[in-house]
């Protein structure tokens, strides 16, 4: 057996007890001191390594008959380019399969011991019961060391990558995450750059291999033993089955850090027909985990937003703009970040903006109250306590001992140190680490409601628009000189065969035949419309039928026997939709439009109009500025839990009897894509008005 070494780690547990004294009167006016910090064993782990280079540390816990394993990498992250989401999947692959078993095998393996067994791209995670241990080491060493990855599996997981993305285009949360990212980071930066539907696409089996074969090396990794299960059983285990992994250097790679910005930049994705704005006030920082203040600024971070503190109170029991309110000041070896956070309504979302860099202004400019920071280490104390509920705290505390270079006393006198922290070491974090003047603010909202009002925040006193990718889009000041929404709609109804052959059409009817993603469920759409407005809309799945009939006044869904009428917005919608040659009278149905600037569709520029429906509902429509098409809508749908946007792509314009229509469309809301193609599409062949009732 290899020699090990054994190391305790010991946390230091506060007590606070009141100073009493038999010959004196206590002074109820001063809060009591903190007695002396007494230390309690938290428990052992033993490390050792492995001839290949691979860094094992065993923690022995018999609360519960089970054991796991956690492995890590310890590796430079990787700049994915036009490529971005291959360093995922290739983590997934891992998971499907190796040059002995296949996924269906491996799965059944797994579940016939009952373990679960999880892969990503920076290591692996797997437990189960005691008695299966050796098993288990043995199918993790397999995925791990003998990884197979095979091209129907990468096309699986593409698959719900795409799929992923087409519901993140619905989620608020998820849009602001990747534009702060870009934006505080740097799209040329691993920790900025963005994955789309394209990126995806580009990922091929060998860049997944090749980041397997580069990275996955022992010498690169970090093994946890944790559980119901001696050290020489361990030892044994790791040897036999780990000790066969080829050790091999692993690519390193250095990055600009990203900088500060010089004044305030205030940024907004317009969400139109959102009720509320996500706020982020984020920028990058200089913070290691191995830096020696790494303990003064996380007190610091938790008293303005690291829990229910300040931004807490403030926003929401003080103001109530916002249900919370928090912020995070992450640490990392490359590159750190700060961000402040808060979903508000949108009549408050320049107020609330400004309240969060009010506090941020505060814990910078004026010192701590002493009662204030002793709540925050006791809240700090509180959650180091839970954690040390779970065993597998203490080998994270060893890794990252020597992952980054810690003491190895840093966890014993992790709360020795945090009780130390005074009140000018949290002003002197705050002036190192908290930066109201040096921010990017981003909103994701409605901009038309909030954009006037978030104007005077900015220093310059101006805001930079972005798409959902962090990709910086033109407003109005950046477009032609005299181009208007009513130009650009002139100029579709002239690349698609002019006004006059336009008002020769009496009625259509296009048949469609599509597939619904992601379950590739054949379907047909046909859609009969005569002028001025009548429309029949009637689709068949799956031997199900579904109309739906505006017959000029009232709108209806009849499925089989069941007929509902449409009302409200869902009606005013169906019978815009309904209105033949909508573009040529806008003013009669009550519509107007407004030119917002450009945006990216497909990575090409396209002018962008907002059409505001009588009731306030806006939809976006998107024209390519060379040929004057109609590419892309996007229209909100109203669901029991919440408002969907409806995004719809139009191509492969073909002329019939002299106007062009789109003959390939694709539309998509959440999860859910549909592929159309024309089938036929007719004109003027007398339709009648019987047709449109039932």
């Amino acid at each position: 057996m290899m020699r090990r070494k054994v190391f305790a780690i010991s946390v230091v547990i506060i007590v606070f007890l009141p100073l009493l004294s038999l010959f004196s009167q206590i002074d109820r006016s001063k809060p009591p001191k903190p007695g002396p910090a007494p230390e309690f064993e938290l428990g052992e782990y033993i490390p050792f390594q492995l001839n290949n280079g691979l860094k094992v540390f065993i923690v022995e816990n018999q609360k519960l008959p089970r054991v796991a394993f956690k492995l890590v990498l310890d590796i430079d992250p990787v700049l994915e380019k036009d490529k971005a989401g291959y360093v995922s999947a290739a983590g997934q692959l891992l998971r499907t399969g190796t040059k002995t078993r296949s996924k269906d095998q491996l799965d059944k393996a797994i579940d016939l011991i009952g373990a679960e067994l999880s892969t990503s791209s920076s290591g692996a995670f797997a437990m189960c019961l005691k008695e299966h241990a050796a098993v288990l080491a043995e199918l993790l060493s397999d995925i791990i060391i003998n990884a197979s990855f095979k091209q129907e599996e990468l096309d699986k997981i593409k698959l719900r990558m795409k799929s992923d993305l087409e519901a993140s285009k619905d989620d608020p949360e998820e849009i602001a995450r990747v534009v702060r990212s870009a934006l505080v980071f740097g799209k040329s930066h691993p920790y900025g750059e963005p994955v789309t539907l394209k990126t995806v696409e580009n990922i091929t089996l060998e860049d997944c291999k090749d980041y397997y074969i580069k990275f996955f090396r022992p010498n690169a990794a970090y093994l946890a033993v944790i559980g119901d299960i001696t050290p020489d059983e361990a030892e044994f285990l790791v040897n036999k089955y780990f000790g066969s992994w080829e050790e091999k250097d692993t690519p390193e790679f250095e990055y600009s850090d990203p900088l500060q910005p010089d004044s305030n930049r205030l940024a907004i994705v317009d969400r139109p027909n959102s009720v509320q704005s996500i706020i982020n006030v984020a920028y990058p920082v200089e913070l290691s985990p191995s830096d020696k203040d790494v303990l003064d600024a996380l007190v610091t971070n938790t008293i303005l937003g690291g829990g229910v503190f300040r931004l807490f109170k403030n926003l929401r029991e003080k103001y109530g703009y916002t249900y919370g309110a928090y912020s995070l000041l992450n640490k990392d070896k490359l590159t750190g970040s700060f961000n402040a956070y808060a979903n508000v309504r949108n009549e408050v979302t320049d107020s609330a903006v400004i309240q969060i860099l009010l506090e941020m202004k505060r814990i910078r400019d004026e010192v701590v109250p002493e009662q204030e920071l002793q709540e925050v280490k006791n809240y700090l104390t509180g959650n180091l306590a839970m954690q040390l509920e779970e065993p597998g705290t203490v080998a994270d505390f060893a890794i990252n001992i020597e992952r980054y270079n810690l003491p190895k006393n840093y966890y014993k006198n992790y709360l020795k140190n945090l009780n130390a922290i005074n009140s000018d070491q949290v002003q002197q974090a705050a002036i190192k680490f908290i930066k109201p003047d040096n921010a990017i603010i981003l909103v994701v909202g409605d901009a038309g409601s909030i954009e006037q009002k978030l104007e005077s925040i900015s220093v310059a006193g101006k805001i930079n628009y972005y798409n959902q990718f962090g990709t910086e889009i033109n407003r109005i000041s950046d477009l032609p000189l005299g181009l208007t929404a009513e130009k650009v709609i002139e100029a579709y109804i002239d690349s698609i065969g002019g006004k006059e052959n336009m008002l020769k059409v009496a009625d259509r009817t296009t048949i469609l035949k599509g597939i619904l993603l992601p379950n590739k469920i054949d379907l047909k759409m046909s859609i009969y419309q005569k002028a001025p407005n009548l429309m029949m809309q009637k689709t068949e799945v799956g031997g199900i039928t579904r109309k739906v009939i505006y017959d000029g006044k009232n709108g209806y869904i009849i499925d089989g026997d069941d007929k509902n009428e449409i009302k409200d917005k869902d009606l005013e919608r169906l019978e815009i939709e309904a209105t033949f040659g909508l573009l040529l009278d806008l003013d009669a149905c009550g519509v107007k439009v407004n030119l917002l600037g450009t945006d990216e569709v497909n990575d090409k520029k396209t002018y962008k109009i907002e059409m505001v429906l009588p009731s306030g509902v806006k939809w976006m429509q998107f024209y390519d500025p060379e040929t004057g098409l109609k590419v892309k809508e996007e229209k909100p749908i109203e669901a029991p839990n919440g408002v969907f946007n409806q995004e719809i792509l139009y191509s492969d314009y073909r002329e019939v009897n002299g106007v062009k229509y789109p003959f390939t469309i694709e539309q998509s809301m959440g999860r859910q894509k549909f592929i159309f193609n024309a089938d036929t599409i007719k004109v003027n062949t007398g339709l009648s008005e019987r047709n449109f009732t039932e």
